[in-house]
């Protein structure tokens, strides 16, 4: 049972992309945002109702709003970048994380990374570099790939933030119900503008582009909850590979929906990074730092 819900929520997050990008073409990135939220919080609080009878959530902790605020950045840039560039753009968002989350493991929590973690630090970041500049010239790169970069690094950190909440919300809190308390926060913060943005439908309303606002949110709630079940039953080295190789399926998907090209720069750069990952979470002498992981 491990194994499907490890291979269902990295699946999940792989699709995440081409669901951004198709829904793009009927509302905005206020919408898209606002819905991966909403239809999450439903999924969720269905799931904990039927599991639990009783929904527990707590807005008085500080660390929910910050979490909230945290994965709402990170919702916000990585929906409209990938708007604005490509399906696969979001594979951006894991390196930078992992980046953001050794850092602050250094100089928030003062605990040491050894210098495999920082290696593979170095990694992710070379491979976020590449991806980014894709061979393009200069002009080129600062007027199109490298905003979306910079949209992608933003949410990144603000996915690394919002790890760091889990971190401590989970000493006082179970998984479910801190999650379902982030994501409304979360809710109630994405939808504060909508009703002063004008032209938030897009395009024509279809039944593809409601799909996939709601598969979002199932994505939102439900993904997260069988990653936990799932690296409870598996062995930590196959989480490694099985959960970062969604960046693979990320690239494949977007070639075979949209036919985005995927250069070489594109493949050279995401393997740099799944090095990075590798090297990170896969023992190798002195065992790394708890954050590392």
């Amino acid at each position: 049972m491990g194994y499907v819900l490890l291979l269902l929520a990295t699946l999940a997050w792989s699709f995440v992309g081409v669901l951004v990008k198709s829904a793009s073409a009927m509302v905005d990135n206020s919408l898209i945002t606002f819905s991966r939220f909403f239809f999450g919080v439903v999924f969720l609080g269905i799931f904990i109702l039927i599991k639990e009878k009783r929904l527990r959530p707590r807005f008085s902790l500080k660390w929910i709003w910050i979490g909230a605020a945290g994965k709402g950045a990170n919702y916000i840039f990585e929906n409209l970048a990938i708007t604005l560039g490509y399906a696969y753009g979001n594979i951006l968002v894991q390196p930078v994380q992992t980046a953001a989350l050794l850092i602050a493991a250094g100089l928030l929590f003062k605990e040491p990374v050894s210098r495999q973690g920082w290696s593979a630090a170095a990694l992710c970041m070379l491979g976020v570099l590449v991806i980014g500049w894709n061979g393009l010239p200069a002009r080129e790169l600062l007027s199109g790939s490298g905003l979306t970069t910079l949209l992608f690094t933003f949410a990144g950190i603000g996915a690394a933030i919002h790890v760091l909440s889990q971190r401590i919300l989970l000493k006082s809190m179970d998984s479910g119900n801190m999650n379902l308390s982030v994501f409304m926060v979360s809710t109630l913060l994405v939808a504060l503008p909508i009703p002063f943005e004008p032209h938030q439908i897009t395009g024509p309303v279809t039944v593809w582009g409601i799909t996939t606002l709601v598969v979002l949110g199932v994505i939102t709630g439900l993904s997260f909850l069988w990653f936990a079940e799932a690296i409870k039953r598996v062995s930590f080295a196959v989480v490694a590979v099985v959960g970062n190789s969604s960046v693979l399926f990320s690239i494949l998907w977007s070639y075979l929906f949209f036919h985005e090209p995927i250069t070489g720069y594109v493949l050279t750069g995401t393997f740099i990074f799944l090095a990075g990952f590798v090297l990170l979470n896969v023992p190798y002498g002195k065992k790394t730092a708890k954050p590392a992981s």
